[in-house]
C-alpha cells in the first residue's frame, strides 16, 4: 500500500508540476499581450456561452458524425472526473468511495456508460481519420496543414486512459474492493468465491462494463487480481498525468483553453461591429504610437488567448470563400502562424529584449492578408469562437497606416473616398440623380429631418451611384412611398460610411468619415434610419454609436417585412417563378437576419423559393466584401462566380438578394455565365414585380 501511495504521488506531482510550470508560462505570455475592449460581460452571459458551446458543443454538432463523437468524449472526460477522483481515494484506502454518491448504482452505470462511449467515439474518429487519410495532404481538404502526428498520439492516450481506468475497476470488483457493491448474497461474480478468499460482495449490475472485464479476468485468481488492481490503478493515473503533460504542449490545449476563450468572446456574436476602436486622434501620436499589429506584440491578450485555442479542426478553412475558390488564405492557417510565432517570439515578449519578427510578409504573406472579404464564415464556425476576422483587420490596419502598403487598386477607392465621399468618386452632386425614376417627392434634408417623417432613408453610395444597385433602391423608395411611410434623404449631404476604408485597413480614414456623418445625422435630428445596404446598416447600427452616433437603425427587409406583416404592403400576383435568396455576409451572419428577406418573398403569392446548399449562417460569400470590391481578383476561382454556379444549379429563374454589393457581383457573373434568362433582383425589385 505504501508503494503504491509513494508511486502514485511521484506521479502526480512529476506531471503536475510539468504541466502546471507551462501553463503558467502560457498565462504570462498571453497577459503579455496589449489591453482588449471590455470582455466580461456578466456572469449571465458568459454562463450560457458555456452552456451552449462548451456543454452543448453547438456548433461542432453541425457536423453530425465528428460532432457526435466529439460531443460523447468530451462529456465522457467530465463525467469520467468521478472515476479520477475514485482513482486517488483508492491509493490511499482500497475501499474508498466518494461520499454520499460513490456506492449508488446509477453513478457506476453513468461512468461505465460514458466509458464505452468515449471508446466507440475514439473508434469513430479512427475510422474517419483512415478513410480521409489521401485527402488530409490535399489542398481541398479542412485539414490540410493540421499537425497530424499528434491525434493519433492523442487517440491513444485516451484509449490508455478507458483501457486502464475498466481493468482497474474490473480488478477491484474480483478482490471485493469496488465502491459500487451490495451485501454477499450466497454467490460471488463469475462462478464462486476466489480461490483462497471467502465470499465477497457483489459488484453492482449497473456497472455493465466493468463486470464484463471482469468476468474476463476471474480466472486469474485473488492474487493477480489484487496486483492487477494496484498495477492498473497506478497506470491508470501515470496515463492521466501524462496526457495532462501532453495537452499542455499540443494542440489539444483547447481542452482547457477553450471555455476560457468562449467566455471572453464577444457577446451576442463576435461579428458585426469590429473588436476595438483605436484612438486616431493625431494629437496624441507619438513616434512609439503603433496603429494595427505589425508584430505579435501588438496583439491584445484576447487575441493570443485565440492563437492559443486553435484546436486545428479545419472548420474555418473549409467555408472560406478565399480559400475554397484556390487563394492562399486560410484562416486556421493564420491562426497557426500566428500562434507559432508568438511561442517563436515568447524572450521577447515576457522580457521585452531584442526585437520581435516582423507579420507581413515573414509570417503572413500579402496575398493571405489581402484575400479576405471579412465575410464572417471562419469565425461563425469556428467551435471555440476564435475571432479571425479582427486579427486579419488588426494586421491591415498596420500595413496601411504604418508601412503604406495596400494593393494598388485600393488606392484610386482610398482617394476617391477621402476627395469625392464616395468609393467611385462621382461627388455628391450625383447622389440624387436616382429621385428622378420617381414620379413622387422625397424630401431631401438639408437643415432638420421634418416633423411628419418618420425615417431617414441612408440610400448608401453603390445604391445611389451604381445604375444596378439604383434599381434596387428605387424599387425600395416606391414599396415604401405604397405602405404610406413617410422618409426623407440626406441627398448631397450623405457620404460613405467609411466601411470600405475600415475593411481594407484604413482607419484614421473611416473615422474621419464616420465622425463628419454622426455629425451630420446629430445635426438633423436623425432617430430612426433605413438603409438597403448591409454595409451602411452594420457600421451607422454597431459602430457609429462608440463614435457618438446612436440610432435606431433598420435594413429595408426588416421595415419590408412588417410593412408585409401588417397589410400595410401587399404583393400581387403578377409574378410567377422560383427564386432563389443569397444571404448578403452583412446581413445574415454579421447582423443574423435570415428570415425577415425570406418571409417578403413567401408573401408573393407566385413565388416559389428554392434554398441554395450553402444558405442562412452557411451562406457563401459573393467576394465584395472587405474592400474586395475595388481590388482585382487574380488568384484562383473568382468568388462570384462559384457563388452564382450554385444559384444557377437550383434552376431559379431570379437570384434574389438584399444588397446592393452581392447585386452587382451576382449579376456580373450571371452575365459571364451567358444566363440571359436569369435576373438578380432584390426582394424590394421582386414585390415590384408582383404588382405590375
Amino acid at each position: 500500500m505504501a508503494a503504491r501511495i509513494i508511486i502514485g504521488l511521484l506521479i502526480t506531482v512529476i506531471c503536475g508540476a510539468i504541466a502546471g510550470r507551462r501553463f503558467y508560462w502560457l498565462s504570462r505570455l498571453i497577459r503579455s499581450g496589449q489591453a482588449a475592449p471590455r470582455r466580461w460581460n456578466g456572469f449571465a452571459p458568459a454562463a450560457e456561452a458555456e452552456v451552449v458551446e462548451v456543454a452543448g458543443q453547438r456548433k461542432l454538432l453541425r457536423w453530425s458524425v465528428p460532432g457526435t463523437a466529439h460531443f460523447f468524449t468530451m462529456w465522457g472526460f467530465t463525467v469520467l472526473l468521478l472515476t479520477i477522483i475514485e482513482a486517488y481515494g483508492a491509493l490511499f484506502n482500497r475501499n474508498f468511495h466518494i461520499p454520499l454518491i460513490g456506492t449508488n448504482g446509477i453513478v457506476a452505470f453513468i461512468e461505465d456508460f460514458f466509458s464505452v462511449a468515449v471508446l466507440v467515439s475514439l473508434v469513430v474518429f479512427t475510422v474517419i481519420r483512415i478513410r480521409q487519410a489521401p485527402a488530409r495532404k490535399d489542398r481541398s481538404s479542412r485539414f490540410y496543414g493540421s499537425h497530424l502526428g499528434a491525434a493519433w498520439l492523442t487517440l491513444a492516450l485516451i484509449s490508455l486512459v478507458i483501457i486502464t481506468l475498466l481493468l482497474y475497476r474490473a480488478a477491484q470488483i474480483n478482490t471485493g474492493h469496488f465502491p459500487f457493491s451490495h451485501p454477499f448474497t450466497g454467490w460471488v461474480g463469475y462462478g464462486g468465491p476466489l480461490p483462497g478468499h471467502g465470499p465477497l460482495p457483489v459488484a453492482s449490475s449497473w456497472a455493465f462494463a466493468s463486470k464484463v472485464v471482469a468476468s474476463w479476468l476471474h480466472p486469474l485468481g485473488y492474487g493477480v487480481n489484487s496486483t492487477l488492481e494496484a498495477v492498473f490503478l497506478l497506470a491508470n493515473i501515470a496515463v492521466i498525468m501524462g496526457f495532462l503533460v501532453f495537452v499542455s504542449y499540443s494542440k489539444h490545449l483547447h481542452i482547457f483553453m477553450a471555455p476560457v476563450n468562449v467566455a471572453f468572446s464577444r457577446r451576442p456574436r463576435a461579428l458585426g461591429a469590429l473588436d476595438k476602436t483605436p484612438d486616431m486622434d493625431m494629437e496624441h501620436v507619438t513616434e512609439d504610437t503603433v496603429f494595427g499589429a505589425g508584430s505579435v506584440r501588438d496583439f491584445t491578450w484576447k487575441q493570443m488567448l485565440d492563437f492559443a485555442t486553435c484546436t486545428e479542426c479545419g472548420r474555418c478553412q473549409s467555408v472560406c470563400p478565399a480559400w475554397t475558390t484556390g487563394k492562399p488564405l486560410s484562416p486556421k492557417l493564420v491562426i497557426m502562424g500566428l500562434r507559432e510565432n508568438m511561442f517563436a517570439s515568447a524572450d521577447y515578449l515576457l522580457s521585452g529584449e531584442g526585437e520581435p519578427e516582423r507579420l507581413v510578409p515573414t509570417v503572413i504573406d500579402p496575398d493571405v492578408l489581402w484575400s479576405c472579404t471579412t465575410c464572417g464564415s471562419c469565425v461563425e464556425q469556428c467551435p471555440v469562437d476564435i475571432e479571425h476576422v479582427d486579427a486579419i483587420i488588426d494586421m491591415r490596419r498596420y500595413e496601411v497606416l504604418m508601412e503604406s502598403r495596400f494593393p494598388s487598386e485600393a488606392g484610386l477607392m482610398l482617394r476617391n473616398m477621402e476627395n469625392q465621399g464616395d468609393p467611385w468618386g462621382l461627388g455628391s452632386s450625383k447622389r440624387t440623380d436616382w429621385l428622378a425614376a420617381l414620379d413622387f417627392e422625397v424630401p431631401v434634408v438639408a437643415e432638420s429631418i421634418p416633423e411628419d417623417v418618420e425615417y431617414l432613408y441612408w440610400v448608401g453610395c453603390a445604391g445611389a451611384l451604381d445604375e444596378r444597385a439604383r434599381k434596387q433602391v428605387e424599387s425600395t423608395a416606391r414599396m415604401l412611398h405604397r405602405a404610406g411611410v413617410k422618409f426623407a434623404i440626406l441627398g448631397p449631404n450623405e457620404s460613405c460610411t467609411g466601411d470600405p476604408a475600415r475593411r481594407l485597413g484604413n482607419e484614421y480614414l473611416f473615422q474621419e468619415m464616420a465622425k463628419a456623418n454622426v455629425a451630420t445625422l446629430n445635426g438633423v435630428g436623425a432617430k430612426k434610419i433605413v438603409a438597403s445596404c448591409p454595409h451602411c446598416f452594420n457600421t451607422i447600427k454597431n459602430e457609429y454609436p462608440s463614435l457618438g452616433g446612436d440610432y435606431e437603425v433598420v435594413h429595408h427587409s426588416e421595415l419590408m417585412g412588417h410593412l408585409v406583416a401588417s397589410g400595410r404592403l401587399v404583393p400581387g400576383i403578377n409574378y410567377t417563378g422560383t427564386v432563389t435568396y443569397h444571404d448578403p455576409c452583412y446581413l445574415g451572419r454579421h447582423n443574423r437576419i435570415f428570415d425577415e428577406p425570406r418571409n417578403v418573398l413567401s408573401a408573393v403569392p407566385g413565388v416559389t423559393q428554392i434554398e441554395m446548399e450553402r444558405h442562412r449562417e452557411r451562406g457563401f460569400c459573393c467576394g465584395a466584401g472587405g474592400a474586395r470590391m475595388w481590388m482585382e481578383e487574380t488568384i484562383g476561382k473568382r468568388i462570384n462566380m462559384d457563388r452564382t454556379e450554385e444559384a444557377l444549379g437550383t434552376g431559379a429563374d431570379v437570384v434574389s438578394t438584399a444588397c446592393p454589393f452581392c447585386m452587382i457581383m451576382l449579376d456580373d457573373a450571371v452575365k459571364a455565365s451567358g444566363r440571359e434568362d436569369v435576373a438578380v433582383l432584390d426582394i424590394s425589385q421582386v414585390v415590384e414585380r408582383s404588382l405590375g
